[in-house]
């Protein structure tokens, strides 16, 4: 169970902050909703990658 609430988390952490730097970005260039909308897919694209790596069905790639 704990593991399912790490990945659920870090999945919401994804989108949750690419919809806080799109709405930034939005704010700041006054491009709206493009910005809020390209940045909750990036986010959510990192957030489906961090699961995977956590569940340990991708390798982590450090660079070694």
């Amino acid at each position: 169970m704990a593991m399912g609430f790490r990945l659920s988390s870090e999945l919401i952490a994804g989108v949750g902050l690419g919809a806080l730097m799109g709405w930034g970005f939005d704010r700041l260039l006054s491009t709206s909703p493009f910005g809020l909308i390209v940045f909750v897919l990036v986010g959510f694209s990192a957030g489906v990658l961090n699961v995977i790596r956590s569940a340990g069905v991708a390798p982590n790639k450090t660079g070694r």
